[in-house]
């Protein structure tokens, strides 16, 4: 899972689902901070799911476990916006403006709320719950779709880079790429998560670690800036193919994951 938001929309659906404990979900939460707390940005999701506004003492999760099962909130759905691409936001206003910000949300769309996460000291992590217009805001990416995308985007760039001669390995890259995933946070799925999103994330997570080596201080075989702006533009698509990847796979997996809850036994 590549972000706070991916997580708690994965393990909350499961929860909801059935095929999760409350508790796992806590501890899903503990590989992006020690701590975790929930308040609500307006009026309307702080009556609607009975959570403290902004600035006041703030609820934990188990708080807004509690409210969304009361509540039969259903599956959950991952955002990861970017100018230019905000499918699932809904339109504009402050959820749209706080998850644009984050570049990640989680959306609830039975219920109409959205929450976005922010890290606001070490360790811990602040949610933000969001009135949402629900309407506007389902938007579908197939996770076959990403898939091939990704692979169009690998070779495209991969052609790119060759024509601008900036691809040249550097010494110890196979080092800093095992360096930079053993950083990334231990996740764990729940039981029954679809080998098909595990897979694609897997591989945007592998791909998502050679850009950050790209983008990284080291010019890469970049020789001049203008070089390094020509990269840069080469990568971009790769880079959206990455995050609609991740995306997909996500929500492919909540889908499934809701699919086999609503099956009779």
């Amino acid at each position: 899972m590549c972000c706070p938001s991916a997580t708690l929309t994965v393990w909350t659906s499961a929860w909801l689902a059935g095929s999760a404990a409350s508790d796992d979900v806590l501890d899903a939460l503990l590989a992006w901070g020690e701590a975790h707390e929930v308040v609500a940005a307006d009026a309307e999701s702080a009556v609607g799911l009975d959570l403290p506004l902004a600035g006041d003492f703030p609820a934990s999760p188990v708080r807004l476990l509690a409210a969304l099962r009361a509540k039969d909130a259903g599956g959950a759905r991952l955002v990861l916006p970017v100018p230019g691409d905000v499918r699932g936001l809904g339109g504009g206003g402050q959820f749209a403006e706080a998850a644009l910000k984050a570049g990640e949300a989680m959306l609830l769309p039975a219920l109409g709320f959205g929450l976005v996460p922010d890290p606001i000291a070490e360790g811990l992590v602040r949610w933000s719950v969001y009135k949402v217009d629900v309407a506007a805001a389902q938007e579908h990416v197939g996770i076959a779709d990403a898939e091939h995308g990704l692979t169009d985007a690998i070779r495209d760039s991969a052609g790119a880079l060759q024509a601008l001669d900036v691809a040249k390995d550097r010494p110890g890259v196979r080092a800093e790429l095992s360096a930079w995933l053993r950083a990334r946070p231990n996740l764990q799925w729940p039981s029954g998560t679809p080998g098909r999103s595990l897979r694609v994330l897997q591989r945007a997570e592998e791909i998502g670690a050679i850009l950050a080596l790209a983008h990284s201080d080291e010019p890469g075989g970049a020789l001049s800036s203008s070089a390094a702006v020509l990269r840069a533009d080469a990568l971009r698509p790769l880079g959206n193919a990455v995050r609609i990847a991740r995306y997909a796979a996500v929500n492919e997996a909540v889908r499934l994951l809701t699919e086999q809850a609503d099956r009779p036994q």
